[in-house]
C-alpha cells in the first residue's frame, strides 16, 4: 500500500522550490562523471492526524507532542493541534463537521497544544466524550521527526482500560487486519480528512470466507476538515470474530485507525499495518500475555504460506503447534498461539516457507484472567529505519522492545528532557540476532513529567521496536502497544548545481 506520509511529501515539495531553478550536475567531458548519492535532509513540513479519543463520558485523554533535536533542522517555525473543524489550509474557517469534529468547550482553532522548542515534549489533556478528532501540523525545526501520542483512560464499561496510539499522516490505502463484528466487540473506523476537498472512501471487510458483502462501505464521503467513526457491524450482518478491513481512497486522503472496543476484555486502538510484503515482523508481545491471537491476510490471487517463529531472549524458536500458518487468497486467517512468550520478551516474526507471496498480519494480546483482562493490538511494522520516536513516556510502565531477526545491531536510545523538567540521558545496546530484549530504558534525570524516546540504529542489521505503555487500574492490568517505525524526519534529495543558462534554454 502506499504510506507515503505527508511529512515526506511536503518535505519534497518544499525542496522542490529550491530545485526548480537547478539543473543536475553535469557530465564531465570525458563522461566518466557517476552520480552522486541523494543528501539526506530534514523535512520543513509535517502534518499529523488524531482520531477522536473515545466515546466515553468518563474518558481522560492525554496528548503528547515531541519532535526531537535534528541536526541540519531550520530553525523557527512551530507545531500545534487542532480541533478538526477549525481552521482550513488557507486559514479559512472548515467547512466540515463530522461525527468527530464535535466541540469541548474550546474554541475550534484553539490549540490542543503548542510545543515551545525541540527536545522538550509538549502536553495538552482532553476528557468525556464529546473530544474531537484533531489536525496538527509542524515546520521548521519542529518538523523532522515531529510524534504525537494520544493516551486515552477509560475506567469502566465498553473498552475500559488503557488506548493508545500514534497520530499518524494521511494516506489513500490503509490494512487492518484484526477487526472484529462479533458479539460483545463494537469496532469503529475512523476516518479523518485533512484536506479542503471532500474524501470518497471505500471499506471493505474480509472473513474467514473471503470477501464479505457490504454495499453500506462503498462512496463514504468524509467532509473537508472533518472525522466519522464508521461503526464496522453497520456495514454488514455477518458475526465474524476475526475480520481484515481495508480502507481505500478513491479520491482526496485520510488518516485511519480502527477502535476495537470489547464489552469484558478492554480495548484498543488497532493501528493499520505496514506493506503487503512475503516477511513480516510483530515486535514486542508483553512478557506476561495471557493470550496471544495471530490474523493474517493475503491480498493477492495466490495463498501464502508462513514459518511462524518467535524471537525471546535466547533466539528464534519456532511454537510448538504452530510451526507454519497457511493463508488462503483473499480470506483472513487467525490461530491462537496461547501463551506463547510464556515469560520472556518475545516478538513474532513471519516469513515464507517457499513461495513469496505478500501478507499483512497482526496481533490481537491479552493481559490478566477472567474479568480482569485486558486487550491490546501489535500490527506488523516496518523497521525502525533512520530514527523512530516515542512520546509520552513515564519513569514507571514502560516497556522498550528491540529485535533484530536477522543478524547482530547496535541501537543507541535517548531519554529526552522531561516535560515539566529532566535531562536527556542515552544509552546503547546490542542486541543479538534473532532475539528479542525489553531494554532497560534510560530515564531523564530529574524527570518531572512525561518523556520521549528516540532510536537510533547504530550499525548491524534491521531493528524493529514498539513501547509499551501500562498501569494497573482497579485491578485490571491495562496496557497499550505502539510500533515503532521510522518517524520520517528526513528525506532524500538529489544532488544539483546551480545552471541559470536554463532559463535562456
Amino acid at each position: 500500500m502506499n504510506r507515503t506520509t505527508l511529512s515526506l511529501i511536503a518535505g519534497t515539495a518544499a525542496l522542490a522550490a529550491v530545485t526548480a531553478f537547478a539543473a543536475f550536475d553535469p557530465p564531465s567531458a570525458s563522461g566518466a562523471a557517476a552520480p552522486q548519492a541523494a543528501a539526506r535532509l530534514p523535512v520543513e513540513r509535517t502534518s499529523l492526524l488524531c482520531p477522536a479519543p473515545s466515546m466515553s463520558d468518563i474518558a481522560d485523554t492525554a496528548y503528547t507532542s515531541f519532535t526531537p533535536v535534528t541536526k541540519g533542522a531550520g530553525g523557527g517555525g512551530k507545531a500545534q493541534l487542532q480541533a478538526a473543524g477549525g481552521q482550513s489550509a488557507d486559514g479559512t474557517d472548515g467547512s466540515g463537521k463530522g461525527k468527530g469534529g464535535k466541540g469541548t468547550g474550546k474554541k475550534a482553532d484553539e490549540p490542543v497544544l503548542t510545543p515551545k522548542a525541540p527536545g522538550t515534549p509538549a502536553t495538552g489533556e482532553t476528557s468525556g466524550a464529546e473530544a474531537p478528532a484533531l489536525v496538527g501540523t509542524a515546520d521548521g525545526g519542529f518538523a523532522p521527526g515531529w510524534t504525537v501520542q494520544e493516551t486515552t483512560e477509560v475506567a469502566a464499561g465498553t473498552g475500559r482500560g488503557l488506548l493508545g496510539v500514534n497520530c499518524t499522516g494521511a494516506d489513500t490505502e490503509f490494512w487492518f487486519p484484526g477487526a472484529s463484528t462479533a458479539t460483545g466487540r463494537t469496532d469503529y473506523v475512523h476516518l479523518t480528512n485533512p484536506d479542503d476537498s471532500a474524501a470518497v472512501v471505500d471499506i471493505e471487510l474480509y472473513g474467514k470466507d473471503g470477501a464479505i458483502k457490504s454495499p453500506l462501505g462503498e462512496n463514504l464521503t468524509v467532509k473537508p476538515h472533518a472525522s466519522e467513526p464508521i461503526l464496522l457491524s453497520t456495514l454488514t450482518d455477518e458475526r465474524q470474530a476475526d475480520l481484515t478491513v481495508h480502507v481505500s481512497v478513491r479520491s482526496g486522503r485520510v488518516g485511519a485507525a480502527v477502535q476495537a472496543l470489547d464489552d469484558k476484555a478492554g480495548g484498543d486502538w488497532l493501528a493499520a499495518a505496514t506493506d503487503p510484503a512475503g516477511s513480516q515482523v510483530l515486535p514486542g508481545i508483553p512478557k506476561d500475555a495471557t493470550d496471544v491471537r495471530l490474523i493474517a491476510f493475503t491480498p493477492g490471487d495466490d495463498d501464502a504460506d508462513l514459518k511462524i517463529r518467535l524471537a525471546s531472549p535466547d533466539g528464534l524458536i519456532t511454537p510448538a503447534g504452530n510451526e507454519t500458518l497457511h493463508v488462503k487468497s483473499g480470506m483472513s486467517t487467525a490461530v491462537d498461539l496461547g501463551d506463547v512468550t510464556r515469560g520472556e520478551a518475545g516478538s513474532l516474526v513471519l516469513t515464507p516457507t517457499d513461495q513469496t507471496v505478500p501478507v499483512v498480519a497482526a496481533l490481537q494480546v491479552v493481559r490478566g484472567k477472567g474479568d480482569k483482562k485486558e486487550t491490546a493490538f501489535i500490527p506488523a511494522t516496518a523497521a525502525v529505519g533512520t530514527r523512530a520516536t516515542s512520546a509520552d513516556n513515564s519513569a514507571k510502565g514502560t516497556t522498550l522492545a528491540l529485535t533484530a531477526p536477522t543478524g547482530t545491531a547496535t541501537v543507541k536510545v535517548t531519554a529526552s528532557a522531561g516535560s515539566e523538567g529532566g535531562s536527556p540521558v542515552t544509552k546503547t545496546y546490542t542486541i543479538k540476532s534473532g532475539t528479542t530484549q525489553n531494554v532497560d530504558v534510560p530515564v531523564p534525570a530529574g524527570l518531572k513529567g512525561t518523556y520521549a524516546l528516540t532510536v537510533e540504529p547504530v550499525s548491524g542489521a534491521p531493528v524493529y521496536a514498539s513501547r509499551t505503555l501500562a498501569a494497573t487500574e482497579g485491578g485490571v492490568p491495562a496496557f497499550t502497544v505502539q510500533t515503532l517505525p521510522d518517524d520520517h524526519g528526513m528525506v532524500s534529495v538529489p544532488r544539483t548545481e546551480q545552471d541559470l543558462s536554463i532559463l535562456q534554454k
